[in-house]
């Protein structure tokens, strides 16, 4: 029996650490001729948040920044994307918010560039749920989000593809971007790992991630931040960064 106790610490050990070493699943997916990177998270259990400015008002600018600030509270960055539009000072193009702060006012009209290309949508992150959700419904229902960002276009509305994506279009960038579940708890991130139409990326949120609801976040300067993966995309400084943490020593 004495020599059973190991093995038997070691299992609930483990037990005890899996949570966390789960906390984002990164995979590699392919779809037709295109390649992606997909990352799933559960927004019921996992730490799910929004980073801009720092405690002195500066752009985190990096993962590197977002990385070294959680570790300062005991903590470990486990992923992280960029996460919305922003202008050159680092400021978010549409609608931004934080538990108690909001640092962007809604967008509700059209305009130009990707962000105007309605109908465009909020990254909602509020209490065990993520929604992707639509800027008008967004701005008649008005949700509790301790945390929010608005981009666009929207990818996939209620399980459609945006009405203005063209299937021959020639339009092809590097692409990121997130879908929800109906529920709210199923999150996934996607990064393309080779330039794509906004076609085909809704079509993988539609058709193989089988998520109703997904938002564009960005092309061209799409990074992510997945260490356990392999991952740590370097650039220029970004906006709003979406990150999932874990408490060390749990």
């Amino acid at each position: 029996m004495p020599r059973a106790l190991p093995a038997l610490f070691v299992l609930l050990f483990g037990l005890a650490a899996a949570p966390d070493a789960e906390a984002v699943e990164c995979r590699d997916v392919d779809q037709g001729s295109n390649r992606y990177t997909v990352c799933e998270a559960n927004a019921e259990s996992d730490e799910l948040r929004l980073f801009l400015y720092d405690e002195e008002g500066q752009p985190y600018g990096q993962f590197g920044n977002v990385a070294q600030k959680l570790d300062q509270q005991g903590k470990t960055l486990v992923f992280a994307m960029n996460a919305g539009m922003y202008h050159s000072d680092r400021a978010p193009v549409g609608y931004y918010a934080e538990p108690d702060k909001v640092v962007q006012n809604l967008i509700p009209n059209a305009g130009p560039g990707n962000f105007g290309m309605l109908p465009n949508g909020v990254f909602c992150i509020g209490q065990n749920r993520a929604d992707v959700i639509e800027t008008l419904r967004f701005s008649e229902t008005r949700p509790a989000c301790e945390y929010a960002t608005q981009s666009g276009p929207m990818l996939v509305i209620e399980g459609e593809l945006h009405p203005r994506f063209l299937p021959d279009s020639d339009s092809r960038y590097v692409r990121n971007g997130v879908g929800t579940s109906a529920d709210g708890k199923r999150v996934v991130f996607a990064i393309s790992r080779n330039r794509v139409t906004f076609h085909e990326f809704g079509s993988l949120f539609r058709d193989m991630l089988d998520l109703p609801n997904a938002l564009y976040f960005d092309g061209n300067i799409s990074r992510l931040y997945a260490p356990d993966f392999g991952r740590n995309d370097a650039g220029f400084a970004m906006g709003p960064i979406v990150g999932i943490a874990t408490t060390n020593g749990e």
